[in-house]
């Protein structure tokens, strides 16, 4: 039972929060394979707290430089990716989504024509290293007789996304905008369909280690079948263990949990990898405590603290203009580790670049 005892600690290390981190923002998203990114603000503080030195300002010149992508890659869901494996992704991962999404393209009245016609909207728009925000992508497609209400331009943004079209560009004002992937991704590789599933394996368990099957197959949208596909191939580089009948997988030569771990406070971001990235969170995260941080399992994973490896509480964090504060709140109160918990607010303040005014530490009610 020591491996499940131990599996958050493991899992600080392989996922480098608790490890030595990685110099560069895409070093660190290439080590995690994807790195969930459907909020922003949330996504790039993964990233910061998975590097040494890394600030907000790091990451975001990463990102306008093209040497990190954001785009829908698995699952349906926004991702940060290396943007070299952006499109053998897309291939692997979201066809089988597209070919889910039949019944909402009718719903919605679309059809393979009219997605062609957004698809060549969009090339014409876009092309020249151009970028559009989202409300100006729903204006170019009204202003070409496509109908956007209902979440009908919406789903063709997503469509053209997880199709290899487009991608998400730099933020502009605080708004999103939409890019050509063939030129945000200019040196994408082309694996063959049984390489990709090896290195989207590889990329997996290294990252996310220890793992089951299972967890890879929900992290990728995979099927089980062509999970394990993936992990026969990968197996060379890997190593497991077995746990009341469950095989976990790792990197080889998987160090032992840290002093660092076992005692440091960490502030994760909500929809952080360390407990989206699996379909059996219980190792990390107590079942009375899962509605706190999923509340009415509505799908929002809210930021969380982590001590010894276990989820035990929440913070929020309020950026203003000339400070940011954040409030902490643990489901029991953390005692001697409150000086950490402060620690962990001021890394934070650090990353965004912006003084911490306020802490507020307080026993979840």
């Amino acid at each position: 039972m020591m491996l499940y005892r131990t599996t958050g600690l493991h899992r600080l290390s392989s996922q480098r929060i608790a490890k030595e981190k990685f110099e560069k923002p895409e070093d660190a998203v290439r080590w995690m394979g994807a790195l969930q990114a459907q909020d922003y603000g949330q996504a790039v503080w993964a990233i910061g707290l998975r590097t040494r030195s890394g600030t907000l300002a790091d990451i975001e010149q990463a990102i306008g430089d093209g040497r990190i992508l954001r785009t829908w890659p698995m699952r349906g869901t926004i991702h940060f990716v290396p943007p070299e494996d952006a499109k053998w992704m897309l291939k692997l991962c979201a066809s089988r989504v597209l070919d889910a999404d039949r019944r909402r393209m009718a719903q919605l009245d679309l059809s393979v024509e009219v997605i062609v016609r957004c698809q060549d909207l969009f090339y014409d728009a876009l092309s020249g290293g151009r970028r559009l925000t989202r409300a100006e992508m729903m204006t170019l497609m009204e202003n070409a007789g496509i109908r956007t209400h209902q979440q009908r331009g919406y789903h063709i943004l997503w469509y053209c996304a997880q199709s290899g079209v487009i991608c998400l560009g730099p933020m502009q004002s605080k708004q999103q905008t939409f890019v050509l992937l063939d030129e945000w991704a200019p040196d994408s590789r082309d694996l063959p369909r049984e390489e990709a599933l090896a290195e989207l394996a590889r990329r997996y368990f290294f990252g996310h280690g220890p793992a089951t099957v299972q967890d890879f197959a929900w992290w990728s949208g995979m099927t089980v079948s062509d999970a394990r596909m993936g992990l026969e191939m990968a197996k060379p580089d890997l190593m497991s263990e077995t746990v009341e009948g469950k095989e976990y997988w790792m990197k080889d030569a998987l160090p032992s949990p840290t002093s660092e771990g076992k005692s440091s406070v960490y502030l994760l971001p909500g929809f952080d990898e360390y407990l989206l990235g699996y379909k059996d969170r219980r190792a990390v995260l107590a079942a009375e405590h899962a509605q706190k941080i999923i509340p009415g399992n509505s799908g929002m994973f809210l930021p969380m603290i982590v001590v010894g490896g276990q989820v035990v509480g929440i913070w929020k964090r309020s950026l203003k203009k000339k400070r940011v504060d954040v409030t902490l709140r643990p489901f029991t109160p953390l005692n001697h580790l409150e000086d950490q918990a402060v620690e962990a607010a001021q890394s934070y303040a650090d990353f965004v670049g912006l003084p911490l005014s306020s802490e507020v530490i307080g026993a979840d009610e």
